[in-house]
């Protein structure tokens, strides 16, 4: 098989042997030509390698430890690690038998020893032989029609599916309470079976929509961590969350609250899902505009569920004390530059003062207190000289930082340049435009120069009062900020292209309201 971990025909049922310690599984394997097997296992949608058997002789294959094995769901993976051969459960019993014939798996697969894998193996074997019976069903089509093998292949489709509905419905009713039925519910979506009219006497259009969703985690108990090392529950997490949830970052927020609510704080569920959505939401770089042309971006779900699972310490020592310190720092940086956030106030200085600042020995301070040493020298008369970024008027601001020895600075800054006088005159706007590196004074006035960047407002920061790289979030150049009158973010992380692009379309949005 290639490498398809995810499957969804991999079902047990609920060993009722008391757990042991540590594990010892054995393989007859018949037919086994790798000298290496690995023993593998899920974990939301990573699959761990656990343990190896690096001796095997006449198939005969062991996987054995002193610790017990975390419950769920593993797979004997091959020599090249890119396949696997089989699936069977680890749940109280760890301390089983399997035996298996390379030349068909599937039908081939027991453990006498173990009345789950049993179980597991037995629906394994009925969803391979209903797939078989109807691939074999197509030859039987031969010199018929198109339409008499449509129709064919349709009918038997139709009695193979009843088989397995029928099937499905008394595996569950003989596994109810079990771990398998828990595994049923992942693998099996609910869909409504008749929909009601509405009050026009039309169906409803929404209906099965919201029957769909409401129901979709009916059953599942997300306080058993074995759910967590299944083949189905990293994909219905991310089905749900993809699909099915508003893309707002307030209906994530709400239905992440939900589903982690029926979760235990600090369990091996909890935690898991907290990792993988702090991760998803403070790398999403997405932005929307509403009607109203406010804006919206998922960095507010990472600063939700990171102050409300990790810095309040629910996640129960997953991280580490110096991993959760570094997750509040990003926390407290980021809360504070979400869309219609109010930017801190800039105290800079041009390139006109520039030099004569520097001469005052900023150009050589080399401590912090150094530097504040030399502004209280010299507070009256930098009092004179600061540019700040309230003191630019206009309906949208731009603020840029960047760097006048960054390559990518050297392109994107002129880009900008060029693309704003296509709007200039139609739109209200000004560029107040950062650079990051004091150093480098000579060389980005000449640039600023050479590419007549006139448009533009350009200072920097000698003093070093400002501290732009934590406030502003500055991690590499350039970084452009896009803010209202007020100074307040309508976007952020932008490319040049995208600044045009936006600026466009809030104005647009600004005359469609002005015409209701």
């Amino acid at each position: 098989m290639k490498k398809k971990y995810i499957l969804l025909l991999f079902i047990g049922s609920l060993s009722l042997i008391k757990a042991q310690s540590g594990y010892d599984i054995k393989i007859n394997f018949k037919g086994c030509q790798d000298s290496t097997l690995y023993l593998a296992r899920y974990f939301f949608d990573q699959l761990p390698i656990l343990d190896s058997c690096k001796k095997i002789k006449s198939g005969k294959v062991q996987f054995k430890g002193n610790m017990p094995l975390e419950k769920g769901v593993y797979f004997i993976a091959n020599q090249s690690k890119n396949s696997f051969y089989f699936q069977f459960i680890v749940d109280a019993n760890q301390k089983f038998t399997i035996n298996v014939d390379a030349s068909n798996l599937s039908s081939t697969l027991k453990s006498n020893d173990d009345k789950q894998n049993e179980q597991f193996f037995s629906y394994v074997k009925f969803m391979t032989d209903k797939s078989q019976e109807l691939n074999s069903a197509l030859p039987l089509t031969k010199g018929k029609s198109k339409t008499d093998s449509a129709k064919f292949m349709n009918d038997k489709q139709k009695a193979l599916n009843a088989d397995i509905v029928k099937f499905d419905s008394d595996f569950m009713t003989r596994n109810k309470g079990t771990f398998v039925y828990d595994l049923m519910n992942l693998k099996n979506e609910k869909y409504p079976t008749s929909i009601p009219l509405a009050k026009n006497r039309t169906d409803s259009a929404n209906y099965q929509y919201y029957y769909y969703k409401n129901h979709f985690f009916d059953g599942v108990n997300f306080k058993d961590s074995r759910i967590i090392s299944t083949p189905f529950f990293a994909d219905r997490i991310k089905k749900y969350f993809d699909q099915l949830v508003v893309q707002h970052p307030d209906s994530v927020i709400n239905e992440l609250d939900k589903i982690l609510d029926r979760c235990e704080p600090g369990s091996i569920i909890y935690n898991a899902l907290v990792g993988y959505f702090t991760y998803k939401f403070e790398t999403n770089k997405a932005m929307s505009f509403d009607q109203y042309g406010k804006s919206q971006t998922f960095e507010k779900v990472f600063v939700h569920l990171a102050s409300k699972c990790i810095v309040s310490g629910k996640t129960n020592g997953y991280y580490s004390e110096e991993t959760v310190a570094k997750i509040k720092e990003r926390v407290d940086i980021l809360k504070n530059l979400l869309p219609d956030s109010k930017v801190s106030e800039l105290y800079m200085i041009d390139t006109i003062r520039g030099r004569e600042v520097l001469k005052m020995g900023f150009d050589t301070a080399r401590t912090s207190g150094g530097a504040t040493y030399l502004y209280n020298k010299n507070a009256d008369k930098l009092s004179t000289m600061f540019r700040t970024l309230s003191e630019i008027k206009a309906k949208y601001t731009i603020l840029i930082f960047w760097a006048a020895d960054c390559g990518h600075c050297q392109t994107e800054v002129p880009k900008l340049h060029e693309d704003l006088k296509t709007i200039k005159g139609k739109i209200d706007y000004k560029v107040f435009a950062v650079q990051t590196k004091e150093e480098l004074f000579d060389s980005w006035k000449k640039f600023i120069v050479e590419k007549k960047l006139t448009e533009f407002t350009h200072v920097f920061d000698p003093v070093h009062i400002n501290n732009i790289k934590v406030t502003f979030d500055i991690q590499g150049t350039p970084v452009i900020y896009l803010l209202d009158k007020d100074k307040k973010i309508k976007a952020k992380k932008l490319s040049s292209e995208q600044v045009v692009e936006i600026l466009k379309k809030l104005e647009e949005i600004d005359k469609n309201l002005n015409k209701q």
